[in-house]
């Protein structure tokens, strides 16, 4: 169980620093720069933990769509980015993947 919140972490850092990535502005703007890497450190290092426990297929299918899923969350959240129901319904199905694997993991 402890191994997945530290997956948990990894996503955390992980979509912390994407929704950091525009306000570096091309890393021209040095502390987003600066934060956005500490993230993506963070997220990579807490991740090597995960998957001591985690088969590395189910921590990076689970990263990958809950990634995905927070990410399109917070886009339209703080930056106002307006979706297609076409788009939130493969996002819906990204999420069912990740439930599904989860669920069914040997």
């Amino acid at each position: 169980m402890k191994a997945y919140y530290f997956l948990l972490g990894a996503i955390l850092f992980e979509v912390m620093g994407t929704m950091i990535l525009p306000l570096s502005k091309n890393f021209t703007k040095p502390l987003p720069s600066i934060a956005l890497t500490i993230s993506y450190l963070v997220a990579f290092y807490l991740l090597t933990y995960a998957i001591k426990d985690i088969p590395i297929a189910i921590a990076y299918a689970s990263w990958g769509g809950i990634g995905i899923f927070l990410i399109t969350l917070f886009g339209y959240i703080f930056y106002d980015q307006m979706l297609q129901w076409q788009s939130v319904f493969g996002l819906a199905l990204i999420a069912l993947g990740v439930a599904i694997v989860n669920i069914y993991k040997a």
